[in-house]
């Protein structure tokens, strides 16, 4: 399965990794993933969306993540806290809030088995 972010080139970008997938025995054609985001102090990640049926759930692991779904306002969410996105998101925003200190999140993702990459970066964003 392609988890779909661009690639770890500097300490400016997030570093992603799948860490859990398995079907949903109950539920005909969906799959569940987990996937890892960590973000070195100062990095983000490209505004991307993800695979159209996918509902996610993020939970912040360390750190403070700044993040805007949509066309909500940007909103900082520290340990313990967490957000979701609705299927069709745009997810504008997604960085560590701090400029020295590293974060990470955990995102839920339950998606159509068909579906193989989660995460889409923007065409028009490409990394400079």
């Amino acid at each position: 399965m392609a988890v779909g972010a661009s690639p770890a080139t500097a300490q400016d970008q997030e570093q992603v990794k799948l860490v859990f997938e398995h079907a949903l025995p109950n539920v005909e054609g969906k799959r569940i993933a987990a996937v890892l985001v960590s973000y070195p102090p100062g990095s983000k990640s490209l505004p991307h969306r993800h695979a159209e049926s996918a509902f996610i759930y993020a939970y912040v692991l360390s750190g403070a993540i700044r993040s805007q779904v949509g066309n909500d306002p940007a909103q900082v969410y520290h340990i313990g806290e967490g957000f979701y996105e609705t299927p069709g998101s745009h997810h504008r925003i997604s960085e560590n809030a701090s400029d020295t200190e590293p974060a990470s999140l955990l995102a839920v993702f339950v998606v159509d088995s068909k579906d193989g990459t989660l995460t889409i970066p923007d065409k028009d964003a490409a990394p400079k």
